[in-house]
């Protein structure tokens, strides 16, 4: 046939295209029998209008043509509707397919590529590290009167990943993931268990930990910096979800995390600061030192149980946004992660009925005083 021996085996074998934008495409063997005709099984296929047309011939209602489609009696009458010849007003099948496969490949630009002033509002919010569904819930607060500019995440995220529904910015910082391109969930366990640290048990915490109805229970944990030379501790108010930093210039040894969360929690007034929920890790090993400090208790969690003390997982991951993995994380002083902290806790949170963290938590304070 006088082609390149490479573009044969493209042809047979198939192959894989990733663009700059970071999209694959996937191009399949055409030696491959397909049927052109077969597609999602949401759509009418082919072989499904021809029997429409040749029912419609028989005289048959479009519930009759429904059931014996098993489809539901709506889909028949829209399909007839739409893809009918528009001048004769007869059902043509083959007609139908190219009109419906027309329509279907058309690219339609979204709401927010369609809104320069909603666009813009979205994008400051995603600058600002709010998720989608975050930027979803405020908008129905910041244009109360203007429902079409009240959109779902799923519309955000789409404008994001595919740039003809929206343009917003596809950075990798843009999305708490940092990816390019969209992924299918997994679940899968890759945690090492860990050596178990004598302590009480985090099932001996008091019952109303575990309701989130009283302030003042916290979880707490470190994260690494580049090569486990640096490390930031993190705070987390189960009930407001209210976040605090701790500052470790000097190392992050059971002396220097146990100086670091004395020092914070005595800040704290005596009601909201009731226990303290930590990992196995070694960092604690002076815990009875900070308990005779503070009279808080600490419980740890059993080994390979990070949904233990979940809110302090959920919120290491936000942190990752500010201070990626990899990275040094001696460079950040302590103003530096005042400001991480205060602007997570000025984020609507969905398990909070979309208040703020630091709304519950001053409300809270206010009522000590």
């Amino acid at each position: 046939m006088g082609i390149n021996r490479k573009t044969g085996n493209r042809w047979r074998y198939g192959r894989k295209v990733v663009d700059r934008s970071g999209r694959e495409h996937v191009y399949l063997p055409i030696t491959e029998e397909r049927n052109s005709s077969a597609g999602s099984p949401r759509f009418l296929s082919e072989d499904e209008r021809i029997v429409i047309a040749d029912l419609l011939r028989a005289r048959k209602s479009l519930r009759a043509i429904a059931r014996e489609l098993g489809r539901d009696p709506a889909t028949s009458s829209r399909e007839v509707r739409r893809n009918r010849d528009p001048r004769s007003g007869k059902y043509h099948p083959f007609q139908a397919q190219r009109r419906a496969a027309v329509r279907r490949a058309r690219s339609k630009e979204g709401k927010i590529g369609r809104d320069p002033e909603l666009k813009e509002f979205i994008q400051q919010h995603l600058d600002r590290r709010w998720s989608p569904e975050q930027v979803s819930q405020v908008l129905r607060s910041a244009f109360p009167d203007e429902p079409d500019r009240h959109l779902v995440h799923e519309t955000i995220c789409q404008a994001i990943y595919l740039p003809h529904r929206g343009g917003l910015e596809r950075t990798p910082g843009v999305l708490r993931t940092g990816r390019r391109a969209r992924r299918r969930r997994r679940r899968v366990d890759q945690r090492t268990t860990r050596s178990g640290y004598p302590g009480e048990p985090v099932s001996q915490r008091p019952a109303e930990v575990s309701g989130r109805l009283v302030a003042g229970h916290w979880e707490g944990d470190l994260i690494v910096g580049q090569g486990n030379r640096s490390a930031i501790g993190t705070l987390v108010d189960r009930t407001t979800r209210y976040v605090k930093l701790l500052h470790l210039p000097d190392g992050r040894t059971a002396e220097h995390v146990r100086d670091a969360l004395v020092h914070t929690f005595i800040s704290l007034p005596a009601d909201l600061t009731r226990s303290l929920t930590w990992d196995q890790g070694s960092e604690m090993g002076r815990h009875d030192e900070f308990t005779r400090a503070t009279s808080v208790p600490v419980y740890f969690c059993e080994p390979a149980s990070p949904w233990q003390r979940g809110s302090n997982e959920n919120t290491n991951g936000l942190l990752r946004q500010y201070f990626p993995k990899g990275t040094d994380l001696s460079i950040y002083s302590a103003e530096d992660l005042a400001y991480v902290a205060a602007e997570l806790n000025d984020r609507p949170r969905k398990a909070l009925g979309w208040r703020t963290p630091s709304e519950l938590f001053a409300k809270l304070v206010a009522t000590l005083e």
